[in-house]
């Protein structure tokens, strides 16, 4: 059996799961998020606990049986503590403004960057420099951080762009004048 997927995933107070027609339903402080379940993979609630089981030890059956666990796990995790990415904005004059639904990045382009940011997040700007995306949903918390990222990815040699906080730049020496 999976040893991911045969761990139960403790429902704590304040969130309500429920299980209809395939699809997982948690709601908490944070908000509200939904799954729906592959129709090999059967969830229960009992005991305030939430297990999941599979049909055979097939090997997609394993695969889907882990797999689904952890999205539920990161899905209570999500409604009760909440997801944080952290970037940090490398460069001379490269700042970012967070106005309403808009973020305004200047990196160095002829035109500032303006992207909209998808409800369910939240986008806090600390020192122009410091951007950090919040929500309830780790998957859509991470497909944000990375779109923003994508912007102006950090390059090797002098080390300029948005990164990951804990992202660490390895650096190249680049060219020597002969």
């Amino acid at each position: 059996m999976s040893r991911i997927g045969r761990l139960p995933v403790p429902i704590p107070e304040k969130v309500t799961v429920a299980v209809q027609d395939g699809t997982v339903h948690v709601e908490g402080p944070k908000g509200r998020l939904s799954l729906l379940v592959p129709p090999a993979i059967a969830v229960e609630i009992a005991d305030r606990k939430i297990v999941c089981r599979r049909p055979s030890d097939e090997k997609r059956h394993r695969a889907l049986h882990g797999l689904t666990r952890a999205l539920l796990a990161n899905m209570v995790t999500g409604v009760t503590a909440g997801f944080i990415r952290k970037l940090e904005m490398v460069g001379v004059g490269y700042r970012a403004a967070a106005q309403g639904r808009t973020l305004t990045l200047s990196l160095g382009y002829s035109r500032p960057v303006v992207y909209t940011v998808p409800a369910g997040i939240a986008v806090e700007v600390e020192n122009q420099t410091l951007i950090t995306v919040s929500g309830a949903d780790k998957q859509l918390v991470g497909a944000v951080a990375a779109k923003i990222r994508s912007f102006r990815k950090p390059e090797p040699y002098k080390g300029k762009g948005i990164k990951y906080l804990e992202e660490r730049i390895r650096r190249k020496a680049g060219k020597t004048g002969a």
